[in-house]
């Protein structure tokens, strides 16, 4: 079975702007979600959430970031087993993210010896 990576995307606000029962709501739905993905098999990889800050480096800067000035960041990320693409997008469209108004970006995972 091949891996692919599902990279959850917000907009950087939106997280902000939620009252504390619909983040309970929204987190109960991640949890169902994650947890039907294990029960079937398909988890290869928890991931984790990201947080808000961190440091971006280049090759003579480093800088505060993720840049507030980006309408949009990436929160998180699971690594998901399917035979196909279309197996991880049918995986991706139950995303309780896609509720509040994210995204998924659904990538194959490549070896360093270039296998997928």
């Amino acid at each position: 079975m091949k891996q692919f990576m599902l990279i959850f995307r917000n907009d950087f606000k939106s997280e902000f702007q939620q009252s504390p029962e619909q983040m309970q709501q929204v987190m109960t739905q991640w949890i169902d979600w994650l947890a039907g993905i294990t029960a079937e098999g398909k988890m290869a990889d928890n991931g984790n959430r990201l947080g808000s800050t961190g440091k971006t480096v280049r090759k003579e800067l480093v800088t505060d970031g993720p840049f507030t000035e980006i309408k949009e960041i990436v929160g998180g990320y699971i690594i998901v087993y399917g035979n196909e693409v279309s197996e991880a997008v049918l995986i991706a469209q139950k995303c309780p993210i896609l509720s509040i108004g994210g995204s998924v970006e659904v990538r194959n995972v490549v070896d360093i010896n270039g296998n997928a």
